[in-house]
């Protein structure tokens, strides 16, 4: 990597800047971050809705175009020309583009045509959880967004072992979600950040079962990441 590409000035052809944006706290972007989004020629973003206001927070004015997840495949293109002209910086709605959000697409073809890409580290809420959880992250399996069905849901959580396991689910299906898994989670300890860095962040630790009910009696609001850990080893009873 260059010095030029470092700073965000970029080389010819253009280089692809993939920005982490804040999943909550503005706080979060880093200067590196704020300085690429400054110098690029354009911004792709999941949905101009929800970058143009960060751009503005932060007096940045330049062309914001719209890749959603529907229309990637369709837009890359039209990106690509762009790049041949200029630096672009690749956002999602918040925190690092093509985790669980749209970009891998573009990300790919700016590599297979020769683009420099250039990856600007920063926030990721499946990382935050699991920094936050307390369970073993030296090794850990990351599912995004579960599927739908039953045992669809069952047999991702499976596939992703004994081990520690993190993924998105929507507030309004945790309960739900939660319930269903229960059985096969048994006493596997539970974690489920909500809204974080957020000003109504919080943390809820239990089994499956426990934090089904407590969703139950009490259902959230915002987003939530549930962090798995392995199950516990079993305890000796004294002679």
């Amino acid at each position: 990597m260059t010095g030029d590409a470092e700073a965000g000035s970029g080389s010819d052809p253009g280089t692809l800047f993939v920005v982490a944006t804040p999943i909550g706290n503005l706080g979060d972007l880093s200067p590196r971050a704020a300085a690429v989004l400054a110098r690029v020629q354009l911004v792709v973003a999941e949905d101009t809705r929800r970058t143009r206001p960060l751009l503005t927070h932060l007096g940045i004015h330049v062309p914001c175009w719209g890749l959603p997840a529907p229309r990637e495949a369709r837009g890359v293109p039209a990106v690509l020309q762009r790049l041949r002209l200029a630096d672009v910086a690749l956002v999602s709605d918040a925190g690092t583009p093509t985790v669980s959000d749209p970009g891998q697409r573009l990300v790919a073809a700016a590599r297979a045509a020769g683009h420099e890409v250039v990856s600007v580290p920063g926030p990721c809420a499946a990382v935050t959880a699991l920094a936050g959880s307390g369970l073993p992250a030296d090794r850990f399996v990351f599912l995004g967004f579960l599927p739908r069905g039953p045992t669809r849901v069952r047999r991702a959580v499976a596939a992703g072992g004994d081990g520690t396991v993190v993924f998105h689910e929507a507030a309004r299906r945790l309960a739900r979600t939660l319930t269903l898994l229960a059985p096969q989670l048994g006493r596997r300890p539970v974690v489920v950040a909500r809204e974080l860095t957020k000003l109504h962040e919080s943390w809820a630790i239990g089994t499956g079962a426990e934090l089904a009910a407590r969703f139950t009696a009490a259902p959230p609001r915002g987003e939530c990441t549930v962090v798995v850990g392995p199950e516990p080893a079993p305890t000796t009873a004294p002679p």
